[in-house]
């Protein structure tokens, strides 16, 4: 997961990539089988102990989805924290300062 989260004028734009196959359960690989689903669920981020972006997603959304969201009440230098889970209950978290313009 790569993430950017930028202070700019009172307000923090995060940009993130996460990596994941994101299948639907549906496709069919080349001998025909179905490839099992495996699907981001729910993509939250924390900032001082408050939800500031929250996302409940499916099979719907694209491989490696790219994200992107803004948010006020940050100053540089505090820590955000991103995470996900999925429908095989992997997860991921990353700690992220933000930075000044």
């Amino acid at each position: 997961m790569k993430v950017r989260a930028i202070l700019r004028d009172a307000t923090v734009q995060v940009k993130m990539l996460i990596k994941h196959p994101m299948e639907t359960g549906r496709r069919k690989d080349e001998e025909g089988n179905i490839l099992p689903a495996h699907y981001i669920t729910e993509i939250k981020a924390v900032c001082k102990g408050d939800d500031v972006f929250r996302a409940e997603v499916g099979p719907g959304v694209s491989m490696d989805p790219y994200i992107s969201f803004a948010f006020d009440g940050a100053n540089t230098g505090d820590t955000l924290t991103i995470s996900w889970k999925d429908n095989k209950g992997e997860s991921e978290t990353l700690d992220v300062v933000i930075s000044g313009a």
